[in-house]
């Protein structure tokens, strides 16, 4: 567990220009307190100590104002810039090197039981105030824009953007392409 808290300090100090003392970090970037919290809280969690779990989760989150269920499985690596207001549900995957800015929602559309969080792949942008929305899976390397509202899964190597959410690039090439709800498509 140190050697990953480590490997997260320095995750930070290498995409913050202006997070260059460990100290400072730790104490003062409510990320890093989001990400360490939850990895205890999901450990708990995973061996059935689902209160404790819960409760951690809960001082996470009225420390940090970063919500992140513990039962969400979170990669290496994970960078959470200016937090505020993030939310990340409880079926949710995020994959390695993941970056997100704040007021991100990774959500269930609440009428599914089961997997009904998105999984979020590796080397994945999540900018500020995007709503990535059910059991939909974002590609690796992939960017999604500032208050996009993603509905559908979104392919490996695009750029999302809008609301509702169109892929405007796809492996480096200009597209407008629609992104399928898996609600709509199945009505």
């Amino acid at each position: 567990m140190l050697n990953k808290f480590k490997e997260v300090i320095n995750t930070y100090k290498t995409k913050d220009p202006a997070a260059s003392d460990s100290l400072v970090i730790i104490l003062a970037y409510p990320g890093i307190q989001a990400i360490f919290l939850h990895r205890i809280a999901h450990k708990l969690w995973k061996k059935k100590f689902f209160c404790v779990a819960r409760m951690l989760s809960y001082v996470s989150r009225f420390v940090t104002d970063i919500e992140i269920h513990p039962g969400a499985t979170i990669g290496k690596r994970l960078f959470i810039d200016h937090g505020c207001g993030i939310v990340i549900g409880e079926t949710a995957v995020i994959g390695d090197d993941v970056t997100i800015f704040h007021q991100v929602t990774l959500g269930g559309t609440g009428k599914h039981t089961g997997k009904r969080h998105p999984t979020i792949g590796n080397n994945v942008l999540l900018s500020t105030g995007s709503k990535i929305i059910g059991n939909i899976t974002i590609g690796e390397n992939s960017k999604i824009g500032a208050n996009a509202v993603i509905l559908g899964d979104v392919p490996k190597n695009a750029t999302a953007v809008g609301c509702p959410g169109r892929i405007v690039k796809l492996d480096g090439t200009r597209v407008d392409l629609p992104i399928v709800s898996k609600t709509n498509a199945k009505n």
